[in-house]
């Protein structure tokens, strides 16, 4: 088989092709290669280095969906100017190359356009240069020492890094199914991105699966850069008018189709039908129930970033869990199919907006929610859902009258006000930040709810919390709730 030209002229280092050693290696690299590059500009120094930013801006790509640190984004984005304009410059000597490897011996007729890459890599060496000189290495030594820890706080290898590679998978993957159909140099080059995206995340995050998987994802990767190279190279050309007849011309595009069919009908062959690579990498990653444990375990990530006693909010969380299966088990919890998955996340989120405001913090956890992304496995409508199970934990009770409850749909309302009100009630237990209730018994007594409580404390602060927090909740199943202790049996 015929070796792809990137693997030819643009071969990754053996420090690469292994498993990701960490975003603080790579941006100590992108430094280290800067003082390379500057010295000539050469065409491999000029792809080490980008391969040295591609590595720190895709892991901020990743980690940016768990970490709420603006440095992440910043970072991503002075490394992409750099990236961007070393990028043209990485064209221009690629076209080149392919210039060469095409043209047969003594071929004149390409004079018109290698002439024209070598004045364009001339330019774009000098644009380079000054995106160097622009470049703030002052700034990037500072991301190096602050992102490091932060990313140490999310293990590789986890459901959550598997979970957003899945996402990545399925972006990809319905971009395959458009290219395929298609066949256009738009929908191959947009497929192209999709698969690196998720080469990305398996080459920084998922270590095991990217021994496994490396050979396929970088040969993928080589087959759709060179459809894309040859589609560049194709509309430079004729742009420039480089062929001066007919005859050279329509020669040289029958190469240059000869090449991008080959690559097309190897990418076919890979990637087409029930052995398909995209078979062999869905089974490795999450499937039914883990994609909801996955989103909600992100959830959590991104929460812990802000949340001054995470402890306080799993006990919240676990309280809250054992009202909503007391009352499904009744028959007055919602049928809603993510209402569990809400509270519970709604139970870990309520208090990101102390980071921010310390007074009224629901209604700024509530927009905070609102800003991010559904993660796989939950829809618009539950992220705005537990958003509004945030707003109205605390305070005022939810209303028409109030933007967030208005824009849920007529059959969200009550299912809102339920989880808002088991949320309130449990977490009136560890008001006090002590872990003193440790469990919820529900029971249905005809006239009235009993929550036995063990741990409770009625003739206190506590008591006096319940007691107030449990209105929005009595509202919603219409029926009073009594609060008493729970004896427990001692072992």
């Amino acid at each position: 088989m015929e070796i792809p030209l990137r693997s030819q002229i643009s071969i990754e280092t053996r420090r690469e092709a292994k498993s990701a050693v960490g975003v603080g290696h790579w941006m100590q690299r992108v430094l280290e290669e800067c003082e390379r590059v500057n010295a000539a500009f050469g065409a491999e120094a000029v792809h080490d280095l980008r391969v040295a930013l591609r590595r720190c801006r895709s892991m901020a790509d990743g980690l940016m969906v768990i970490d709420p640190s603006s440095s992440w984004r910043e970072m991503k984005r002075a490394g992409g100017r750099l990236f961007r304009a070393l990028g043209a410059l990485r064209d221009a000597q690629v076209m080149s190359e392919w210039v060469h490897q095409l043209a047969p011996e003594n071929d004149s007729d390409t004079k018109v356009l290698l002439d024209f890459l070598a004045e364009r890599e001339s330019e774009q060496k000098l644009l380079a240069g000054q995106a160097l000189r622009d470049f703030d290495m002052k700034q990037w030594r500072k991301w190096s020492s602050e992102l490091p820890p932060r990313a140490a706080r999310v293990r590789v290898g986890s459901l959550v890094f598997k979970h957003l590679a899945l996402e990545r998978w399925t972006e990809a993957h319905n971009l395959h199914r458009l290219a395929i159909r298609n066949r256009s140099q738009v929908a191959f080059h947009r497929l192209r991105i999709g698969i690196k995206r998720f080469r990305y995340v398996v080459e920084n995050f998922l270590p095991q699966q990217h021994d496994a998987w490396h050979s396929d994802l970088k040969e993928l990767q080589d087959i759709l850069g060179e459809v894309h190279d040859l589609d560049v190279l194709w509309a430079t050309a004729r742009r420039v008018n480089a062929f001066l007849t007919l005859e050279s011309r329509t020669r040289w595009h029958a190469m240059v189709e000869v090449k991008r069919s080959q690559r097309i009908a190897r990418y076919r062959e890979r990637m087409m039908g029930s052995k398909s690579l995209w078979s062999i990498w869905r089974v490795d990653l999450p499937q039914g129930n883990q994609i909801q444990a996955a989103a909600l375990t992100r959830l959590r990530l991104w929460a812990s970033f802000f949340d001054p006693d995470v402890s306080h909010s799993r006990r919240v969380a676990a309280l809250a869990r054992q009202v909503f299966d007391g009352l499904a088990r009744l028959g007055l919890a919602n049928d809603h199919p993510n209402a569990r998955a809400i509270l519970v996340a709604a139970a870990f989120l309520h208090r990101v907006g102390l980071a921010k405001h310390g007074k009224a913090h629901q209604k700024t956890s509530s927009r905070m929610i609102r800003k991010l992304d559904p993660p796989l496995g939950w829809t618009p409508g539950d992220l705005l859902l537990l958003a509004t199970v945030v707003r109205f934990h605390r305070g005022i009770f939810p209303h028409p009258r109030h933007n967030s409850f208005r824009r849920l749909a007529p059959e969200q309302r009550r299912i809102s006000k339920l989880l808002a009100g088991i949320l309130r009630f449990a977490h009136a237990f560890d008001d006090a930040h002590d872990g003193r209730v440790h469990r919820l018994q529900v029971e249905d007594k005809n006239e009235f709810l009993l929550i036995s409580a063990a741990g409770f404390l009625p003739l206190t602060r506590m008591g006096q919390d319940v007691a107030a927090a449990r209105h929005l909740l009595e509202i919603v199943v219409r029926k009073p709730i009594l609060v008493k202790p729970l004896k427990e049996a001692h072992r």
